[in-house]
């Protein structure tokens, strides 16, 4: 039975992690939880131990009395340190809700409770699920916090959108559901099952993928809402599915990968970071936290181009007549992210257009934003395009290069996809070398 360390810290999420707990027991883990001394304001400890049968820790001076043993283990003859003792016989350490604050000292190896000593001690795999008010989940420090993390290899379970814990207020920041958590917990141990060394196995076998393997690539998906009152919102039929088919194609081939998700009701790809926004503003927040970094940016989100000026802030009552909604341009993301690129990474737009034109409009589209390729699709012809499992489009690239993919399911569309983007990658490569060894010559190197 695999052992699972619950970390709980500060936060009102602390309690779906009863029934996360729960679940976990149901589906065959053996579960300890230690928490934060913030976090028994929202849940006590007595709740966890009563639902675990072991006794739950809030201090690294505490002494364990299962003396670092699980459920249905015996324990040790000696008193071990009971921070790296729970951690060390863990096989997979969740730290949720992990709070903006906890986030921030996770990525600069701070130790100042039993929470973060655990995971500064951790040799399993790491998840931390945020949960925090979307200001705060979408403010540049924590973007950057969590992008420190990702590059470490630790697993962050992204957070939905919905109400959140201040009156009134909604947003992207709700932590994921105790559903959601589990599953990314068996994604998580289904990587290490495959040897008996799975990070060092799962690493081994991503080296050996080619050239995706040391690939970063963002993908956004889905469709942004733009809020006409606490209610209502501007919107589109963008269902993500063709974003989540190019982030599932990319973390096949071994790249590293992060969907930044609007309002998307699919499960992500295993082993994929899910950043869940609801409007452009906050996609726009999001995404360029995480362009530098970036290789490949797969920008398929269908983002608003207008949004309304001044949103009300309760429900607009239709006794009150017919409102007048101003609406202002929306940032143009994708010519932004692509003005402030390096070399080397590859930008491809996706344009969803409709009937007589559109091949010729794609064309100027990516000749506007300076981008490497543009994949475009009608979506006049039915049975493709929103809502649908299958796709047809056009890759369109700034060297003129046009290809036809013919109709097909969006899986086997985005593997074609893929395949323009490596041969992009290669010439780029080779442009890059090329004016790295003008530089040579022209310095007498």
């Amino acid at each position: 039975m695999p052992r699972l360390l619950v970390g709980v810290t500060g936060g009102i999420a602390a309690y779906k992690m009863l029934e996360t707990v729960r679940l976990a027991i149901r589906s065959g883990y053996v579960v300890r939880v230690i928490q934060t001394p913030a976090s028994r304001r929202f849940v006590g400890s007595s709740s966890f131990a009563g639902i675990t049968g072991a006794p739950v820790l809030t201090s690294e001076f505490e002494d364990d009395p299962l003396r670092g043993a699980y459920p249905g283990e015996a324990p040790t003859d000696r008193a071990p340190i009971s921070h790296l003792a729970l951690v060390a016989r863990a096989d997979l350490y969740l730290i949720a809700p992990a709070s903006a604050n906890t986030i921030a000292k996770l990525a600069h190896g701070h130790a100042d409770n039993l929470v973060t000593t655990a995971a500064l001690a951790a040799e399993c795999p790491v998840a931390v699920a945020p949960a925090m008010n979307n200001r705060m989940y979408t403010h540049p420090a924590t973007q950057a916090n969590l992008a420190i993390l990702t590059d470490r290899g630790v697993t962050v379970i992204g957070p939905g959108e919905g109400e959140l814990a201040s009156h009134g207020e909604h947003g992207v920041g709700r932590m994921a559901e105790p559903a959601e958590l589990l599953a990314a917990c068996e994604a998580q141990l289904a990587v290490g099952r495959a040897g008996e060394n799975g990070r060092a196995n799962a690493a081994r076998t991503a080296a050996s993928m080619g050239p995706w393997a040391r690939l970063r690539v963002l993908v956004t998906a889905g469709g942004t809402r733009e809020p006409i009152d606490s209610v209502r919102s501007i919107s589109n039929r963008s269902s993500g599915r063709m974003g989540y088919a190019l982030a599932e194609e990319a973390a096949r081939r071994g790249a590293r990968v992060t969907i930044v998700s609007a309002n998307v009701a699919l499960a992500a790809p295993a082993g994929a970071e899910v950043i869940r926004v609801g409007t452009a503003a906050e996609l726009a927040a999001a995404t360029k936290s995480r362009f530098a970094d970036t290789d490949v940016l797969l920008m398929a989100a269908a983002v608003a181009d207008f949004r309304p000026r001044d949103p009300a802030a309760a429900k607009i009552r239709k006794d009150g007549g017919i409102p007048i909604i101003e609406l202002e341009r929306t940032e143009d993301v994708l010519s932004a992210l692509s003005e402030r690129r390096r070399p080397g990474q590859v930008v491809v737009g996706f344009a969803a257009e409709d009937g007589e034109g559109a091949i010729a409009y794609a064309r100027g589209k990516l000749e506007r934003k300076g981008l490497d390729a543009i994949v475009v699709n009608d979506i006049s012809q039915p049975g493709i395009g929103f809502d649908s499992t299958e796709n047809e489009a056009t890759v369109i690239t700034a060297a003129g290069v046009e290809r036809r993919l013919a109709r097909e399911r969006k899986e086997r569309i985005a593997a074609h996809v893929l395949d323009e983007v490596q041969r992009l990658l290669t010439g780029k490569e080779g442009g890059d070398r090329a004016i790295r060894a003008d530089a040579d010559r022209a310095a007498g190197v």
